[in-house]
């Protein structure tokens, strides 16, 4: 089977959860079946890189750090290309497709959380539809969790047999080992207060207002927030100002995968309180790491937490709290937590991710 993938909206370190995807699923793919051919259409830095023996890597020339270009040239650039190459389908990892690809295509679409959720501004708007346009044009469509196909059969009219389900692994390379708890804590100048730790992008679906709300009536610990920024962070440092939470609450911004581990291994609790997620990567990496999880009972977080996290109505600022406090003060509740996560979090494998996209690889071709 020749396969070719669709990598041109991945810009290294700026597409977040994009990037893990195709970086995890590509090695997983070639060590599940090495008669696989891969061809790698790509543009600019991550171009350049080594994607592996046997993987053949065709640069595009346009600039992947627009957007809109990026859409452009998946568009025009890529069909040419693809032709030239002759694969026997074409993998689109970013959500996103080419109208007219003349060869079977699938489309991973993690989420229509923009359905749900929907954003103002010109980059919003496109998203609302080059994502329904790639459903329709894809032959078949992966996606992260059942809750996210519910989602594309609800809100883009895409059938449910179309619509194959390939849970991810964890995000985190294995060889992003931390600092210690305590060289973390000292690194970021916090005390020997219980850590609070939540990753959230600062997007509004994210629901961070209602989580540093929650987090007024605890009445100790440290929360920290580590995820990239945006214009909304801003309107979030307003409400840590108005509640008196300066000295308690940190939005750290975007931070490596190092810092990030030892953050997770040194949080005494990890809560995510988001509205909508395809998956939601960063319970199954608490879990991972035996921090006792908190989260949201919403759209695909039960999926991944299953009975080893407590759940919670996002939308309810007392109960996050409560589920939160109830963590901290009972020990014997976070140790079996911390136990269940990872019992859990073993579940989750790039090589069972791998093993369900071949599997929509040949229902796609007929075999």
């Amino acid at each position: 089977m020749h396969v070719a993938y669709n990598l041109l909206h991945l810009v290294p370190g700026e597409t977040g959860g994009g990037e893990i995807y195709a970086r995890r699923l590509l090695p997983a793919l070639r060590d599940l079946d090495p008669d696989l051919e891969m061809t790698l259409f790509l543009g600019g830095a991550a171009a350049d890189e080594d994607w592996g023996d046997g993987v053949d890597v065709v640069p595009l020339r346009f600039d992947p750090r627009s957007r809109v270009r990026r859409v452009l040239a998946e568009q025009t650039l890529l069909p040419r290309a693809v032709r030239a190459a002759a694969p026997d389908l074409l993998h689109n990892l970013f959500n996103t497709a080419p109208v007219l690809p003349q060869i079977p295509q699938i489309t991973t679409i993690h989420d229509v959380v923009f359905k749900r959720f929907p954003e103002s501004g010109l980059l919003a708007k496109g998203v609302e539809v080059v994502v329904p346009l790639a459903a329709r044009r894809s032959t078949r469509i992966v996606t992260d969790s059942e809750a996210s196909k519910s989602d594309l059969v609800r809100f883009l009219g895409v059938p449910a047999e179309s619509v194959d389900v390939a849970s991810l692994g964890p995000g985190l390379p294995k060889d992003a080992v931390g600092p210690a708890p305590a060289e973390l804590r000292l690194s970021l100048g916090l005390d020997d207060s219980p850590l609070v730790l939540s990753v959230l992008a600062k997007r509004p679906h994210k629901n961070a207002e209602r989580l540093i709300e929650a987090f007024a009536q605890v009445p100790e610990g440290v929360l920290v927030i580590p995820g990239y920024s945006t214009g909304y962070e801003r309107e979030l440092d307003g409400r840590i100002e108005e509640l008196d939470l300066a000295d308690r609450v940190r939005l750290l911004g975007w931070v490596d995968d190092e810092t990030l581990d030892g953050l997770y291994r040194a949080a005494d609790c990890f809560v995510f309180p988001s509205l909508a997620e395809g998956f939601g990567l960063p319970v199954l990496e608490a879990m991972l790491r035996g921090a006792p999880v908190a989260c949201s009972n919403a759209t695909s977080l039960p999926e991944v937490a299953g009975d080893a996290a407590l759940l919670f109505d996002p939308l309810d600022v007392e109960a996050i709290a409560v589920s939160v406090r109830r963590i901290l003060a009972d020990d014997e509740l976070a140790e079996r937590l911390r136990a269940a996560g990872l019992k859990r979090a073993q579940r989750f494998s790039w090589d069972e991710t791998a093993r369900q996209t071949l599997a929509s690889y040949r229902k796609a071709l007929g075999r």
